[in-house]
């Protein structure tokens, strides 16, 4: 609900404004349902605040070898999650000129894989970009290539392979085109999204992409392919896989012809889910759940004093893990949940979280940065104007409002700029940064917001280090992956 700020009288006008006339309260316009604080009592932020600190005090004793050396980006994410919607952070005013009505926004941490409502929002924006900037008015696909669990573990303590990985999806996708129309009569055009994340937040690399439905010519123009082998495409996508691992010296021959006798290889790809052209609403959706957040808070679930955490999956029915895809992948056993220990979920979680400058969502073929930029160059696109922004803003400018107005008024279906006591158009009149600590405590205290923190008990010893060399545990490594 807004931060409305008490005791605020209306200013006088001056001289020169005196004939204006009151403002009259716009009638028509409901009030609807505006910003909302971030709630510090989920619990998965409980968990995270009660635990984080002898998670990381026992990662290298417990969870090192599973898991990977330390990534210092955990602790940075984790850190800037605990800011996130905080007010003490800093924050925008937005009011009404009309009513003076005013509240406040809080800033956001914009962190990856471990802040639902910030991956919430960039999913948001990712739909509005790629339909508004990015996707040709064509037919599109869902691909994911998935692989077998005997590979994953290399991508867990590698996690420079997962962006070759999509590539490797690229070059399936161009070479399964190319076989469709007898050689090189186009490009296909692909957004790729790097998943690290099962439905039980369990590590498992695969890579989601929206592909156009045929190819572009040199022309632009679009030939539909509606059709494909996939049997073919499991093959090819199952040859560049192993030529990547053999590249980078992961795996060798021998192990190449062990799995290629395997009944059950693995390896699938699926492209069965279209999106028709005009269908925008389904194209949205689409894009939001390639790229949304690794967990959902929806389903998870504190079941004892313990503190265990029951985290159910996003079928409420048992059904195998892995999902039997076809005849020549086999199920596992069927269930619909996970109970994790406190820092087994916290271990889960946070393998999730992408280093710094880590690519999740990249462009290929006719969607590619160069040549979207060289067909913009030939035809430069204009921005599209939205409401409350002033038609003399620069591009940049009308971008960046048009981006924070289209975000709310997805989120909360109401237009956030719209006063709920008269109607009128709210406006952002200042931003009060973290540095102003003395004015941020002052305006909280003077608004009543203003909430002392709890002090948190000191985390356990940490335990020492005994090698700089992680001791991989291989009989796990043996039971899960094989």
């Amino acid at each position: 609900m807004p931060c409305s700020i008490p005791g605020r009288k209306k200013q006088r006008l001056g001289t020169e404004h005196s004939h204006r006339p009151n403002p009259v309260p716009r009638t028509k316009k409901p009030p609807g349902k505006f910003y909302r604080p971030r709630n510090h009592e989920t619990p998965f932020f409980k968990l995270v605040r009660d635990h984080f600190d002898e998670f990381e005090n026992v990662y290298f004793e417990r969870y090192q070898a599973k898991y990977g050396y330390w990534r210092p980006v955990i602790r940075s994410s984790i850190d800037k999650f605990f800011k996130c919607g905080d007010l003490k952070e800093g924050f925008a005013r937005v009011r009404c000129p009309d009513c003076h009505e005013e509240f406040f926004v809080a800033f956001s941490c914009r962190q990856r894989a471990c802040c639902p409502t910030c991956d919430q929002k960039r999913a948001l924006l990712l739909g509005h970009r790629l339909k508004d900037e990015v996707f040709v008015e064509v037919p599109h696909r869902q691909w994911v290539f998935t692989i077998p669990k005997r590979l994953r573990i290399y991508f867990r303590f590698d996690r420079a392979l997962l962006g070759k990985l999509c590539r490797a999806a690229y070059d399936t996708v161009r070479d399964v085109y190319a076989l469709e129309i007898d050689g090189n009569l186009g490009i296909p055009a692909m957004v790729g999204a790097v998943q690290t994340f099962g439905d039980l937040i369990h590590w498992h690399p695969h890579i989601h992409t929206i592909v156009a439905d045929g190819v572009f010519t040199e022309t632009g123009h679009f030939v539909r392919i509606p059709d494909t082998w996939k049997h073919r495409a499991i093959d090819i996508w199952r040859d560049k896989v192993f030529n990547l691992l053999l590249d980078e010296k992961k795996i060798d021959p021998d192990t190449v012809s062990g799995m290629k006798e395997w009944k059950n290889s693995g390896f699938s790809v699926d492209n069965s889910v279209i999106i028709e052209a005009e269908d925008k609403e389904g194209m949205q959706r689409l894009v939001e759940y390639i790229s949304r957040c690794p967990f959902s808070l929806t389903r998870m679930i504190s079941t004892t004093k313990e503190g265990d955490i029951l985290y159910r999956a996003s079928n409420p029915q048992c059904v195998p893990f892995p999902i039997a895809g076809d005849h020549e992948l086999t199920a596992g056993n069927p269930r619909n949940f996970e109970v994790f220990k406190p820092l087994d979920f916290l271990a889960n979680v946070t393998q999730h979280i992408p280093d710094k400058g880590e690519h999740q969502i990249r462009y290929y073929g006719f969607y590619s940065n160069k040549k979207r930029g060289m067909r913009g160059k030939k035809e430069p696109t204009e921005v599209k104007s939205q409401p409350g922004v002033p038609e003399g803003d620069t591009t940049f400018v009308k971008k960046c409002k048009m981006t924070w107005a289209a975000l709310i008024k997805c989120v909360y279906e109401v237009d956030p700029l719209e006063c709920p006591k008269c109607g009128g158009t709210m406006k952002i009149i200042s931003f009060i940064e973290r540095h102003q600590a003395d004015v941020i405590e002052k305006i909280l205290r003077h608004c009543g917001l203003w909430k002392e923190e709890q002090p948190r008990p000191p985390p356990p010893e940490k335990a020492e280090s005994k090698s700089d060399e992680p001791k991989l545990d291989y009989g796990f490594f043996e039971q899960t992956c094989l």
